[in-house]
């Protein structure tokens, strides 16, 4: 990170990076860490190898830190894809219909029995190798591709699951931020729309908007009660045709888009769990949806591949760091105190625009979840004509133009040199025709009912079908 007015101090991280499988190395250098800080400070998880890696370091490490406590291993439980899918159905939350195939052929046969193209997903992305060109999430076209990833799953170190796929569209892909006291206790939580994403309609998000829907937040809600989850998580739904929400991603850390859920005195999730974890009262949140949260340059990439961003944008706020999924162990230095009348921030400072209001006398907007008797929100809306919500930049390209002019830079290249090798080997004379024909739809010929080929025969052993 080269500049943050939010970060006071680097801990360089364990010599050879985490092994959740063997955290000895983290364990001494969050020790270091401590005896450099000199207090108990809070450890805020970032990434989910490093939830999976302190949850099983916390009970060594309770006098050093101020962790969330979670019971039974349990981030390495949720972030692992085919335990979430025995969860889903367990709990009834709805959940893409998935396969766990033994076999290269029950892969193959699956494929055909999803509806191709399917998502194929390993279980635990966190061990996949470097340079082996494995991805967490892979779209399969042929049954083919299927019987291939399943050989590879010895060197991708777990499981492979296959899950019907459900198309994407303008308002299928949502999430849910949330901060927990022990129990599942809701601190601050709220759900929110993907309006833009990079890549187009398959990543990370670049433009969301904070916007209330009761069944995205009765889901998240719930599956943090039965958990009885203590910490931070970001859960990822899509809608299918049939408009029902479905859980396709729990991650049991902060999302990268957390600070779009920020109510307007400034307090978000991780300020939240803060206060929490160092024995302060967490105020009640005070307004919030309607807000926006903008990736700058990945909102510019996904414009000009995918659609234009919203038109009704106000306001500005401040982030603490980029549009991408944050990563690593972030500690912050906070001593365990009482119950204070006004919740109190590293440093002694107070969250953003609070006042020394109580925030009971302030008017509170419908929206941000906190406790259990609340009447539930409204069906999910945009906001009102002629309100507009707050917008929250990732980064401001005018406060370091270094970055935005070379992604800017990247992104011209990459077409002028698209260009170029489409020119490469085109007679000069000819060249203004193959511009012409490159530029033209490919159009594929239909095979005949007859020509088409049969699905492969179905194995004598039972697939594990998990379906919701």
């Amino acid at each position: 990170m080269g500049r943050s007015r939010y970060l006071r101090a680097v801990h360089p991280g364990p010599d050879g990076g985490l092994d959740p499988e063997a955290p000895d190395a983290l364990r001494e250098c969050l020790v270091r860490v401590s005896e450099r800080i000199g207090r108990p400070a809070v450890l805020v998880a970032m990434d989910d190898l490093s939830a999976i890696a302190v949850s099983r370091l916390a009970p060594v490490l309770t006098d050093r830190f101020r962790i969330p406590h979670q019971p039974d291993n349990l981030p390495a439980r949720v972030a692992d894809k085919a335990e979430l899918s025995r969860l889903c159905a367990r709990w009834d939350v709805p959940h893409p219909e998935t396969v766990i195939p033994a076999s290269g052929a029950e892969a193959a046969e699956a494929t055909w029995r999803l509806g191709l193209p399917v998502i194929a997903k390993w279980s635990r992305p966190w061990l996949l190798p470097a340079g082996t060109g494995l991805r967490s999430t892979t779209l399969v076209h042929t049954t083919a591709e299927a019987r291939g990833l399943y050989e590879r799953s010895a060197e991708a170190g777990s499981r492979l699951l296959l899950q019907r796929f459900l198309p994407a569209g303008p308002d299928t892909d949502w999430f849910f931020h949330g901060a927990f006291a022990r129990g599942g206790h809701p601190l601050l939580a709220g759900s929110g729309r993907k309006e833009l994403s990079w890549p187009v309609r398959t990543g990370l998000t670049a433009v969301g908007r904070w916007l209330p829907d009761p069944a995205v937040e009765e889901a998240g809600l719930r599956l943090a009660d039965r958990l009885g989850y203590q910490g931070i998580l970001d859960l990822d739904f899509r809608r299918d045709e049939r408009g029902c929400f479905r859980l396709v991603d729990f991650n049991p850390r902060p999302g990268a888009q957390f600070r779009l859920f920020t109510d307007d005195c400034g307090l978000d999730v991780v300020q939240a769990m803060y206060l929490d974890l160092t024995g302060q009262r967490v105020p009640e949140p005070v307004g919030g949806p309607g807000r926006i949260f903008v990736a700058e340059n990945y909102a510019l990439l996904a414009a000009v591949r995918g659609r234009s961003l919203p038109r009704r944008r106000a306001g500005s706020g401040s982030a603490p760091s980029g549009g991408t999924a944050p990563s690593g162990v972030a500690g912050g230095a906070a001593e365990a105190a009482g119950a204070a009348p006004e919740p109190l921030l590293p440093g002694g400072r107070r969250p953003e625009g609070r006042s020394d209001v109580p925030p009971a006398a302030a008017p509170r907007a419908a929206g941000p979840v906190r406790g259990r008797g609340a009447p539930g929100p409204g069906p999910s809306r945009p906001a009102p004509k002629g309100e507009r919500g707050r917008t929250e930049p990732a980064w401001f390209a005018a406060d370091d133009l270094g970055p935005f002019l070379a992604m800017l830079g990247a992104f011209l290249g990459r077409g002028l040199g698209k260009g170029a090798r489409a020119l490469r080997g085109v007679p000069r004379q000819g060249r203004r025709t193959a511009r012409a024909v490159v530029r033209a739809p490919r159009q594929r010929a239909q095979p005949p009912e007859a020509s088409r080929p049969a699905p492969p025969e179905a194995s004598t052993e039972p697939d594990e079908l998990v379906t919701r």
